[in-house]
C-alpha cells in the first residue's frame, strides 16, 4: 500500500474531517430533536438501521414512530469530542451523546455511547448504521 492512498485501511482524519462529521452528526442531531422525519431521513441511507439493547430498528420503523408522534426528542448534546476516521468512502464517528426522548409518553433520559457509520453516496454522507451503548456514570 502506498502512503496517501484514499482507498487505504488506515484512517484519514484529523481537524477538516473532524470538523465536517461533527458538523453532519449535529445537524442530524437538530432534526432529531425537531421531531422531523423527513429531515432526520436526510441523514440517512435507505438501509439504516440502530442497534440498541433492545435489538435492531429499521428506518422505516423509526421514521414511523417520529411521525407519528409516538416517539419525540426534546434534547440530544454531544458530551465528548468524537473519535473520527475516515476510511475512503466510508466515516466512523464515535462520541458520547446524552439525550431526552419521550415513548409513548413517557421521559426517557440516556446517556449513550455512539457510534455511527456512513458511507458517500452521490457526494453525500449517509449514515447506514447507528449503534448505541449505554454510558457508564463515573
Amino acid at each position: 500500500m502506498s502512503e496517501g492512498n484514499d482507498s487505504s485501511p488506515q484512517a484519514q482524519g484529523g481537524d477538516e474531517a473532524d470538523v465536517r462529521f461533527i458538523g453532519l452528526v449535529r445537524d442530524w442531531a437538530d432534526a432529531i430533536v425537531a421531531n422531523d422525519p423527513v429531515r432526520i431521513a436526510g441523514f440517512m441511507a435507505d438501509e439504516w438501521v440502530i442497534v440498541s439493547q433492545s435489538g435492531m430498528t429499521s428506518k422505516e420503523q423509526f421514521l414511523s414512530l417520529v411521525e407519528s408522534g409516538e416517539l419525540t426528542h426534546s434534547a440530544m448534546d454531544l458530551m465528548t469530542h468524537p473519535r473520527v476516521g475516515v476510511y475512503g468512502d466510508m466515516a466512523v464517528v464515535t462520541g458520547r451523546v446524552t439525550n431526552t426522548a419521550h415513548y409513548q409518553g413517557k421521559r426517557y433520559d440516556a446517556d449513550e455511547w455512539t457510534t455511527d457509520v456512513f458511507v458517500e453516496r452521490d457526494g453525500r454522507w449517509l449514515c447506514v448504521l447507528s449503534h448505541i451503548t449505554a454510558a457508564v456514570p463515573p
